[in-house]
């Protein structure tokens, strides 16, 4: 038994020494697998680094490629602004010199066939009407086809299907009675339809008979309205030949940066137009002659035009501008009207000592056209051009000094009326404030007048609130004076002051001269102190009147 229990111990001892070994030999695996676990996991964390690596070195290698892409991109983006910057100083500059060869290639005459209508009024299309419907008259005999009307034998002999015969007639003849009914129905609303549209179509024909005989109307004036132009043109009378030298100059082909805006008036009796032309300012030249890049300091640097050569670009730029303008004024006398034309070419700027606007006369030529249309003008020199005909052009034209016209534009305003000699009719014992106030501005006219300024009256109604325009002829100190006569005998306040002030701006005049036989209040002197406007009151007018040997009083009665 002794040897039973020691073998049965060996072998509990066996077992649990394989079950020891067992277990070991599993935690042996279970470390191997982790260790190779964690091996595979740090070749795999590693090669994760070598592919972040890389990654990091391509996307390096990339935003290098395409930085550099981009600056290549962005050079020749600026090279290419450069060149767009070069060429539109080419363009500005070949426009220049074309202005004259431009017009050449066209016949400036106004062909009066083209200013007819020769519209037709479109033929006359119905309106939309409201559709008939169709509605066919009812056959009796469809309603009853394939109906029994007669009874058969076996009806006859035993009654048979006689019922059903008679049901199938009577319904027959009831569908039959209701069609006719529907059709009459539908009858009246075709015949109502029918006189709508009866109604539509004729109402369409009156409206299109009107809209034709407005139309043909409207075509025929136009048209005698042409015919007249024309009989009146070739007549020479002034209103005509105004409007039509209006249409030539309105139909030169400039591009946008000429004003391209005019006055013109006409002297019938010597047949000169005089031409008061708005010329572009010396910003229209280019600043720069040609513009370049410089790449190390991503700068686009310009070359500037030096003072003298802005001056002859300009001087030649307005010199083209009125022998074109010449040119087609003359081409286009049809009608014989114009022995000469007076050229006045002005710029609108400001005064930048008052902040006033201001038109100084750069250029003026006066030419027959006799002696101008012999010219060829493809192949003069358009500065000598313009000197051989005696124009008078600034002498420093980039600072718009300004040269005296020919024949002032001014001087012919169609609000000037003549005015009448008041100053004769004065003495001691005339009391201003019991003159017609009409002609107490005839007499202020008078007054500048004899001072030495070219003074003009306007009418009494429709003036822009002026009373009188005075010209003072000196080409540095003179200018456009507007005037106002206030015959009052109470304190001019400071608006009558602002309406002459908003006048002059309208008129682009150098001055302002309030005259009244009154006073000025304060908040008046006070608005005009820093303005070039003058306030003359009742007792500064009869000292100047005066001084021109003229005696009167201002008694308040």
């Amino acid at each position: 038994m002794a040897r039973g229990f020691i073998g049965t111990l060996n072998k509990i001892a066996k077992e649990a020494a394989k079950a020891q070994r067992a277990a070991e030999r599993s935690r042996n695996a279970a470390i191997r697998e982790q260790e190779r676990n964690l091996r595979l996991q740090r070749q795999y964390q590693r090669q994760l680094e070598r592919d972040n690596e890389r990654a990091m070195k391509q996307a390096v290698r990339d935003q290098k490629a395409f930085e550099k892409e981009q600056k290549l991109l962005y050079i020749e983006s600026r090279k290419e602004e450069t060149n767009d910057l070069n060429d539109e100083v080419v363009y500005r500059l070949d426009e220049f010199r074309s202005i004259i060869s431009t017009t050449l290639s066209v016949d400036d005459n106004i062909s009066f066939e083209s200013l007819y209508k020769r519209d037709e009024f479109p033929a006359f299309h119905p309106p939309t009407l409201k559709l008939i419907p169709d509605n066919p008259v009812p056959v009796r005999e469809a309603f009853f086809a394939g109906l029994k009307k007669e009874a058969s034998i076996a009806e006859k002999l035993l009654g048979i299907g006689k019922k059903a015969r008679l049901k199938s007639l009577v319904e027959a003849e009831e569908a039959f009675n209701s069609a006719n009914r529907h059709h009459r129905s539908l009858q009246q609303q075709i015949e109502e339809i029918k006189k709508e549209n009866e109604v539509a179509l004729e109402a369409a024909k009156i409206s299109y008979e009107k809209e034709k005989e407005i139309f043909l109307r409207d075509l025929t004036e136009h048209n005698q309205a042409i015919d007249q132009f024309k009989i009146n043109y070739f007549k020479g009378e002034k209103d005509a030949v105004e409007a039509y030298n209006t249409m030539v100059l309105e139909r030169s082909n400039y591009s946008d940066i000429f004003p391209q805006t005019f006055n013109i008036f006409y002297i019938n009796e010597s047949k000169e137009l005089l031409v008061e032309y708005e010329l572009p300012d010396v910003t229209v030249v280019p600043e720069y002659k040609e513009y370049k890049y410089t790449q190390s300091r991503d700068e686009i640097k310009g070359t500037a035009f030096k003072p003298k050569e802005i001056s002859e670009i300009y001087s030649s730029l307005l010199a083209s501008i009125a022998l074109r303008t010449l040119h087609e004024l003359f081409e286009a006398d049809q009608g014989g009207n114009l022995n000469s034309v007076v050229f006045n070419g002005v710029v609108s700027t400001f005064d930048p000592s008052t902040g006033l606007g201001i038109r100084p006369c750069l250029l003026t030529i006066q030419t027959r056209k006799e002696e101008f249309m012999k010219f060829e003008l493809s192949m003069v020199d358009v500065i000598a051009c313009i000197k051989g005909l005696k124009a008078q052009i600034s002498p420093l034209i980039t600072e718009l000094t300004p040269v005296k016209p020919i024949v002032d534009l001014m001087m012919y305003d169609k609000r000037f009326v003549d005015e009448r000699d008041m100053l004769g009719s004065l003495d001691n014992r005339s009391n201003l404030l019991e003159m017609d106030p009409f002609d107490f501005e005839h007499l202020v006219c008078n007054l500048f007048a004899k001072m030495g300024l070219e003074s003009k009256l306007t009418r009494s109604s429709k003036d822009g609130g002026v009373d009188v325009i005075a010209f003072d002829p000196r080409p540095v100190f003179g200018g456009k004076y507007i005037i106002q006569a206030k015959r009052y005998k109470n304190t001019v306040e400071v608006a009558a002051v602002r309406d002459l002030y908003g006048t002059m701006m309208n008129e682009n005049a150098s001055k302002g001269i309030l005259v009244t036989t009154s006073t000025y209040g304060p908040d008046a002197r006070s608005f005009a102190k820093d303005k070039p406007i003058e306030l003359i009151d009742g007792r500064v007018l009869l000292h100047m009147l005066e001084e021109q040997g003229v005696k009167a009083k201002i008694a308040f009665t």
